[in-house]
């Protein structure tokens, strides 16, 4: 049955801080660390370690970080996904718009900035290629509250994951191969996905097993055997186990096998922000270089690419 209802697409991501000041950084990570999708600890032990001990050293720290990798028009993470809003926008000619799960711009102001030109169904596209309660499903979350402060809810379509979608796969393929044309191909490609709690997989996240068949068709699309190529997990946050292996451990060990020239990327992430910028482009390349490796070559993110939004387009057109 053909749809005759405005449609629009609200692109969401995790969001940044408005700053790359302590204050800024404070509030950005008081409410995404709030969230019990992120951290589901018991709220009266976790909220004194939030506020007590956690956002008074790390906010200062984290600013820090942020400063090394803002740029002119603001953060990375932002400014990469305006780009992308505005060349989806000019793909697909309909309404495009952003909104963080936290932070600025809201779920509720992309929202509102869709249904003010009319649109009465929103085709929401979480940027997050592999799902994850703590990722994907916040996003639900977020606007079944976004939702309530609403007189209206706009009918909508909630693209879940695109893992395995080969255009996708195609667009990593194709950023590696310009990449390695570009800069030569080193001995080995390993794949840094942002890591979750291992508590979380036994659980049932079914976050592992997307990020593995990720890596597996990426593999195949570049010809790449196991030998050649390796998946790992970054970003760990304190004490409990987060899912293996983990990404600066496998750096300091590959030079010891003999792999000194080495590629990384993160397909986890739909644009470059500080996990990719400064964790994995300055954090790993010394972690690597310091174990004996002698070439660090970092691949960036799909971010606003051509085969990017041409993905998006796909993805969004088959919801229509």
């Amino acid at each position: 049955m053909e749809n005759n209802k405005k449609q629009g697409v609200l692109l969401v991501n995790l969001g940044t801080p408005d700053s790359a000041t302590p204050a800024a950084v404070r509030r950005f990570l008081s409410e995404f660390l709030h969230d019990k999708r992120v951290v589901n600890l018991t709220r009266w032990l976790w909220c004194p370690i939030l506020h007590g001990v956690i956002l008074p050293i790390r906010s200062p720290k984290v600013a820090k970080l942020y400063q090394s990798v803002w740029m002119d028009e603001g953060s990375p993470l932002l400014v990469y996904s305006q780009r992308q809003v505005k060349k989806l926008q000019d793909e697909l000619k309909m309404p495009v718009t952003l909104g963080m799960t936290y932070g600025n711009p809201s779920l509720k102001s992309g929202i509102e900035a869709l249904t003010s030109q009319g649109v009465e169904e929103i085709i929401v596209l979480p940027l997050y290629p592999q799902y994850s309660g703590t990722t994907t499903a916040a996003v639900s979350d977020g606007l079944t509250k976004a939702f309530k402060q609403l007189p209206v809810i706009p009918g909508y379509r909630f693209i879940r994951d695109y893992y395995d979608d080969s255009s996708y796969i195609e667009a990593l393929a194709d950023s590696v191969r310009k990449h390695w044309q570009e800069n030569g191909q080193g001995d080995h490609l390993v794949c840094s996905f942002h890591g979750i709690p291992q508590r979380l997989a036994d659980e049932g996240d079914i976050y592992p097993q997307h990020c593995e068949e990720t890596t597996k068709l990426l593999a195949a699309e570049l010809g790449l055997s196991s030998e050649n190529i390796t998946m790992t997990y970054q970003s760990r946050f304190g004490r409990e186990e987060w899912l293996k292996p983990y990404t600066d451990k496998t750096l300091e060990e590959l030079p010891k096998k003999g792999i000194k020239k080495l590629d990384i990327m993160a397909p986890a992430f739909s644009v470059d922000c500080l996990e990719t910028l400064e964790e994995i482009s300055d954090q790993c390349k010394d972690t690597f270089i310091d174990a004996g490796g002698e070439s660090f070559s970092y691949i960036m993110c799909l971010n606003d690419n051509d085969k990017h939004i041409e993905m998006m387009a796909e993805l969004v057109t088959q919801y229509r």
